[in-house]
């Protein structure tokens, strides 16, 4: 049973070192490229728009940018800018998979349990960027990056967490049906 436990634990680290990788690629993509090399990638989610010159790119850069090419909409004026080159993902994009890394490296570490006032709080950690979000839809207001940045990272935070006591309930429940079957 101790090693069931473990293995699920071990499944929540590994998706925190996954997710923590990953956006230090998404971090470490633009500076290992030229200087102004990548200088806008806008374009439509679920479609491949700067394949030419994600292409030319070697890999992992390649691969990071093929990924926000076709999950994102990597709109320029919505993107940070590093080294010159803009980021694989747009600022809010980034800041969810920023979020989701912290949010499963606090859950590895901590337990939450899960009950109401938790579920409370993923809805409120969620509820700004629908604000903003839908805000910026129907033309209310034109957000920032950094209230793009701070919404996303909010959102993917409580993902993460989210995440992490899904994995956590599943253990309990196999702990608890190994449990029972060992009684009858």
């Amino acid at each position: 049973m101790w090693r069931k436990e473990k293995c699920f634990k071990s499944l929540t680290f590994f998706l925190f070192i996954l997710f923590s990788f990953w956006i230090s690629l998404q971090f470490l993509a633009p500076l290992a490229l030229p200087e102004d090399s990548v200088t806008d990638l806008s374009g439509l989610v679920a479609f491949s728009d700067n394949a030419d010159m994600i292409n030319q790119m070697s890999f992992p850069m390649n691969f990071v940018y093929s990924a926000g090419d076709r999950l994102c909409h990597q709109k320029f004026d919505r993107s940070f800018v590093i080294n010159g080159n803009q980021m694989p993902f747009c600022s809010r994009c980034t800041a969810i998979w920023l979020g989701l890394a912290l949010g499963l490296g606090f859950i590895t570490f901590f337990k939450i349990q899960l009950n109401e006032k938790f579920l409370f709080a993923i809805l409120l950690g969620i509820f700004p960027i629908g604000i903003d979000g839908i805000g910026q839809l129907f033309g209310f207001w034109e957000s920032t990056n950094v209230i793009r940045f701070i919404t996303g990272l909010f959102a993917g935070a409580f993902c993460g967490l989210a995440l992490g006591i899904i994995i956590d309930e599943i253990k309990e429940m196999k702990k608890k049906k190994l449990g029972g079957n060992n009684s009858s």
